[in-house]
């Protein structure tokens, strides 16, 4: 892809993602705010990847991942007020404005989708469980994370197609990373509930 005059070939665009990627679920384990400012900082590669390969479904989920990733950010700030006593804030009202914005972006790639292609169906199940998986990680649900393991086991198929080959391995790092990341919170749930 040529930016501003520069090429740039998809495998920079793909490590420059992945390794992104990579540091924010470390992050992402202890539920640190830190999380979302890696997870967004990969979005411009990889918004850059989909664009230039015609896939216009991804593409279009990282836009959705930047409003997530904002929204979660400022979020993950409020519930922590919140729980500290200082503040109360209107949840429905956050959560209806991002999903809104982001099923809007995502009806509008599925529109502009030839899906008599067969591989962008494969593309559509990736964007629709991804979409799933980053709902419940705003929420600090554990149950994203199994969620999470299916997206990369569809993505891994869809990559390995596309020969989009970091990203073909970054999903079996991100299935393990996951399954830790699954345990934690899990043991984070059983001890809130033993302190309630």
């Amino acid at each position: 892809m040529n930016l501003f005059g520069v090429n740039l070939p998809p495998l920079v665009l793909d490590l420059a993602g992945g390794l992104c990627v990579l540091v924010s679920l470390y992050y992402l384990w202890s539920k640190s705010s830190t999380y979302w400012h890696w997870s967004n900082l990969s979005l411009l590669p990889y918004f850059l990847l989909f664009l230039s390969g015609g896939q216009w479904m991804l593409a279009g989920l990282q836009v959705t991942y930047l409003l997530f990733g904002v929204h979660g950010l400022y979020l993950w700030h409020l519930e922590r007020r919140r729980a500290r006593g200082e503040i109360r804030f209107n949840e429905p009202l956050w959560y209806g404005v991002t999903w809104a914005a982001s099923l809007g972006i995502f009806a509008y790639t599925v529109a502009v989708t030839d899906f008599t292609v067969g591989w962008n169906w494969v593309q559509f199940t990736a964007v629709t469980l991804a979409l799933v998986a980053n709902f419940g990680t705003t929420r600090q649900w554990a149950w994203s994370w199994p969620v999470w393991i299916v997206v990369n086991a569809v993505q891994a198929v869809l990559f390995w197609q596309t020969g989009y080959w970091v990203l073909f391995a970054l999903q079996f790092v991100l299935a393990g990373m996951s399954v830790v990341g699954w345990r934690a919170w899990r043991r984070d749930d059983a001890r809130a509930v033993a302190f309630a």
